[in-house]
């Protein structure tokens, strides 16, 4: 499957150090808005339905680009497209910080948006370095560079407040154009890449990469990663703002508890790696969505208060949930959603190791598009209902649909492929045979 002969352990984790590094910086950038956001929407005057179109829109990019620059990495190799994405989207953060109007800054927001690409370029450059037993647990600490979400809440409101929004964003432009040079310096072609130009192959078409695309397997495990990715940044984006409007507390404390949510979101993905490896990914998917449904019935919960005519005068109860108990909960959805995250992309090496980056550009384009919706959706909830809690309803729905989809076809599927398997409980992971191998094309004229 892989060409590792010669592949030094070291040569292994210099790929997956420098592509986790990359990715926490470029995810870091694809998610400033979610702090220089507020700062533009007070400038501006923006209600919520258009600061949720601003924080999304870095998304719609991110997401879109994944299914092409999973295709040109595949075919150009990781160390190649990596600082090159890099380099465009330095610019373009750069650019952001002299736009005047909402409108510009939307259009500044689609190339910003191209940071998010970042995570299948890396995917299908730190599958190429391990073998399928241990690239759950590798994409796994890959996927920990979620984290830069976490960087961004912790750090950024701090660097607004000494610096303003306009050099922090200066600020963000200058580190990621640092890690691209570090990238390319410091990075080597993965074992495919350089297999196939010793023996003279040119690259695999797309139409190739594109193939497996037509399986519906690959899009159900699209939708899974809708809320566990998607969600996962339209709530990163989303928390600072609820946090100052519904507790009214300062955008740095606001970051701060927001960051509690991203970090781990972020870094227990090793460990849902490891798990996905030794337990299964479907297991690890049932518990995530188990899990996630218990606490968003939970944070759906407004704040009320109940009028109870006692025997000499009105008795008042005040319920609601604690900005502490809040928080404690958001924790909770993060740490799962990221287990979440890493058993998703476990199955794609294994059912399609030699398409990960289209497969996975359209699993993270979908994952992606989730994180473009919800705040829009968000915003309008917000605006139509006039309940801060409403976004969190409309999470626990689509929770509740996926778990009962999921479940159902998974069911349905293996029933009717292996009737003795009708009465266990937990179906393996293991795909009969992995999607084959695209036909490799000569160097020459093609």
């Amino acid at each position: 499957m892989h060409v590792l002969d010669g592949v030094s352990r070291s040569d292994r984790f210099r790929a997956l150090g420098l592509s986790t590094f990359a990715f926490t910086v470029c995810f870091a950038v694809w998610t400033i808005f979610s702090i220089i956001g507020v700062k533009i929407k007070q400038d501006l005057g923006l209600n919520d339905t258009q600061f949720g179109l601003l924080v999304a829109t870095p998304v719609l990019t991110g997401s879109v680009s994944r299914i092409f620059l999973g295709v040109w990495t595949e075919q150009y190799g990781g160390r190649i497209m990596f600082p090159l994405q890099m380099l465009v989207t330095a610019v373009c953060v750069w650019l952001l910080t002299s736009v005047q109007t909402y409108e510009v800054f939307l259009v500044a927001a689609l190339g910003l948006g191209l940071a998010g690409g970042s995570f299948i370029v890396g995917v299908a450059y730190t599958s190429r370095w391990f073998e399928k037993e241990h690239q759950g647990f590798a994409l796994g600490i890959f996927g920990a560079g979620n984290v830069g979400a976490a960087v961004t809440n912790f750090a950024a409101p701090f660097l607004v407040v000494a610096l303003g929004w306009e050099e922090t964003a200066r600020v963000y432009a200058i580190v990621l154009l640092l890690t691209a040079v570090l990238f390319f310096v410091f990075a080597k072609t993965d074992p495919e890449h350089l297999r196939r130009k010793q023996e003279g192959l040119g690259h695999v078409s797309t139409g190739d990469q594109l193939e497996p695309l037509r399986n519906i397997q690959v899009w159900r495990f699209a939708t899974y990663y809708f809320f566990v990715f998607g969600a996962f940044v339209a709530l990163a984006s989303f928390l600072p703002r609820y946090y100052v409007g519904a507790y009214g507390l300062e955008l740095t404390t606001a970051g701060v508890f927001a960051g509690l949510y991203s970090l781990p979101g972020s870094v227990f993905r090793a460990l849902g790696g490891w798990m996905s490896d030794r337990l299964g990914a479907r297991w690890v998917m049932y518990f995530t969505f188990i899990v996630s449904l218990a606490v968003l019935f939970v944070m759906c919960y407004p704040q009320t208060t109940y009028v109870v005519q006692g025997i000499t005068e009105p008795i008042q109860f005040d319920l609601g949930l604690s900005v502490g108990f809040f928080v404690s909960l958001t924790v909770i959805l993060g740490f799962v959603m990221s287990l979440g995250k890493a058993a998703v992309y476990k199955h794609i090496p294994v059912y399609y190791p030699h398409h990960v980056g289209s497969v996975g550009g359209l699993v993270g384009m979908i994952g992606g598009l989730g994180g473009f919706f919800l705040p829009i959706a968000f915003g309008i909830l917000l605006d139509l209902t006039g309940v801060w809690t409403a976004p969190f309803m409309l999470l626990f729905a689509l929770v509740a649909v996926s778990t009962v989809w999921m479940h159902v076809a998974i069911r349905r599927m293996e029933r009717l492929r292996h009737p003795g398997l009708r009465d266990e409980k937990f179906l393996s992971d293991v795909p009969e045979e992995p999607f084959p191998k695209p036909e490799g094309r000569a160097a020459s004229g093609q």
